[in-house]
């Protein structure tokens, strides 16, 4: 076993609790973070994989999750605004920590990597992960403020 598999593990010991239990009870409104905060803990578990296995498909997994699950995010904002509308879910120490959590794995893992395709690609997933997520925590919030009271 060797220290890439400890922190796999331990990222999804620390991670899937949490989301497994948001996911299972409360409103919907904790249910949609939690599903949220779920694609960015497998993502970073098949980063970790993808290193411990010395297998870079694994990286091709976490590409594809990493595109495709803010987007089920997004589509779930967009078909649940109405009832999220009334008190929609706050989520800013979770995305907060999933970023952090994401720039550690990725420069880790960078660090690791020899310089070339498959960095860039590291830092590609990286960067679609924290992007996706903080623009799907601020659309299940209610997006972005306005600015229409400054300009008045």
């Amino acid at each position: 076993m060797n220290g890439w598999l400890v922190a796999a593990t331990a990222v999804l010991a620390a991670g899937l609790g949490p989301v497994v239990w948001g996911v299972s009870t409360g409103p919907f409104d904790r249910r949609v973070v939690a599903q949220n905060f779920g694609t960015s803990v497998v993502c970073l578990v098949m980063l970790l994989l993808a290193q411990a296995y010395s297998r870079p498909a694994y990286d091709d997994l976490a590409l594809v999750l990493a595109v495709l699950g803010p987007a089920g995010t997004l589509v779930y904002a967009r078909l649940l605004a109405e009832d999220l509308e009334g008190d929609p879910p706050h989520a800013n120490a979770l995305t907060v920590l999933a970023a952090l959590a994401t720039v550690g794995v990725v420069v880790a893992a960078c660090v690791a990597t020899d310089p070339g395709r498959a960095t860039v690609k590291l830092v590609l997933i990286g960067v679609l992960l924290v992007a996706g997520n903080v623009i799907a925590s601020r659309a299940l919030s209610g997006g972005f403020p306005s600015d229409e009271g400054a300009a008045k």
